[in-house]
C-alpha cells in the first residue's frame, strides 16, 4: 500500500504550481467533456504551456499531439497522469528519461512502483490530486461552483 499523503506535501504543490511553465499532459483527450480536456483547458487559460501526450490525435486545445514524452521535443516541467494506474511505471521512466522536474497523478492514479521510478530519477511526485483543483486553491480562485466569479466580498446579499 502505498502512503499517499506522502505525495500531497502542500509545499512541494504550491512550488511546482508557481515554478512550472510546461506540463505534458498524459491522456488528455479531445473531447470536451473529459476532465483531462477541461484540466488542460484551464492550465492554458492560466499561462502554462499545455503539450498533450496522446497517440490517438493529431491535435488537442491547439497544440500538436505527440505519441510519447519522449518525442516531446521541448523542455516538459511537469508529467501530469490521465491515465490507468497500472500505467504509471513506464511513465515514470519516460519522465526521468526526458528530464522533467515534477510527475503529477491526478485523482485516482496511484502506483508505489512509479512513484518510486520517479523520485529515484530526481523527480517530485505529487500523486493522487487533481493539478486544477490545487491550482484554483493556492492561487485564489476557486469558488464553490469550481470557477472564479471575479468577485471578492465579504458581504451576504439578501440575508439580514
Amino acid at each position: 500500500m502505498t502512503d499517499v499523503a506522502h505525495y500531497q506535501n502542500p509545499s512541494d504543490i504550491q512550488r511546482i504550481l508557481h515554478t512550472a511553465k510546461t506540463v505534458a499532459i498524459v491522456g488528455l483527450s479531445n473531447n470536451p467533456l473529459r476532465a483531462s480536456y477541461f484540466v488542460g483547458f484551464y492550465l492554458k487559460r492560466h499561462g502554462y504551456r499545455v503539450i498533450p501526450v496522446n497517440p490517438r490525435e493529431p491535435e488537442i486545445l491547439g497544440e500538436t499531439s505527440f505519441p510519447s514524452l519522449r518525442d516531446v521535443p521541448e523542455r516538459v516541467d511537469v508529467v501530469n497522469v490521465f491515465r490507468a494506474p497500472g500505467a504509471l511505471p513506464p511513465i515514470a521512466e519516460e519522465a526521468v528519461a526526458i528530464g522533467a522536474t515534477s510527475l503529477w497523478t491526478q485523482f485516482g492514479v496511484v502506483n508505489a512502483d512509479g512513484a518510486r521510478i520517479a523520485e529515484q530519477g530526481g523527480l517530485t511526485v505529487v500523486m493522487d490530486r487533481c493539478i486544477k483543483i490545487e491550482h484554483a486553491r493556492y492561487a485564489g480562485r476557486m469558488h464553490w461552483l469550481g470557477f472564479n466569479t471575479q468577485r471578492i466580498t465579504s458581504v451576504r446579499t439578501g440575508l439580514q
